[in-house]
């Protein structure tokens, strides 16, 4: 195949991509809110309220170590158990909550979900 046609493959390949994308309701690794596990609502929810929470560990300091998330200084983001229907621990499902301009959780509106612990986020989106 000469340069022009790949050159002509490459954008209509390109214009396909932008246009599926076009009608998603939420980029790439995020996740609308209601799209979330009726667990991981609740405890959306929990956090915005600021408790109660289930397990002792919910608002302990995350560290990203993973460097999965935007990098920020230690205590900026908090760790929430997101309950697994069927596990007798915590699971594997969790919400980090970053502190954002207001420095607090509840309203930051700074929000990850991962239901493989920790081993990828999708920012939610509300």
């Amino acid at each position: 195949m000469n340069r022009f046609l790949a050159a002509i493959l490459a954008l209509c390949l390109a214009a396909t991509g932008a246009a599926a994308w076009a009608g998603r309701a939420v980029p790439p690794g995020e996740i609308a809110a209601a799209a979330l596990p009726v667990e991981a609502r609740a405890t959306l929810a929990q956090i915005k309220a600021g408790g109660p929470f289930a397990y002792a560990k919910d608002g302990s300091v995350f560290g990203n170590r993973e460097k999965l998330l935007p990098p920020r200084s230690r205590g900026y983001y908090r760790e929430y158990t997101v309950k697994t229907p069927g596990e007798r621990g915590r699971g594997a499902r969790r919400i980090v909550a970053g502190s954002g301009d207001s420095g607090d959780a509840r309203s930051s509106g700074e929000y990850y979900y991962s239901d493989d612990h920790y081993n990828s986020f999708r920012r939610i989106r509300e």
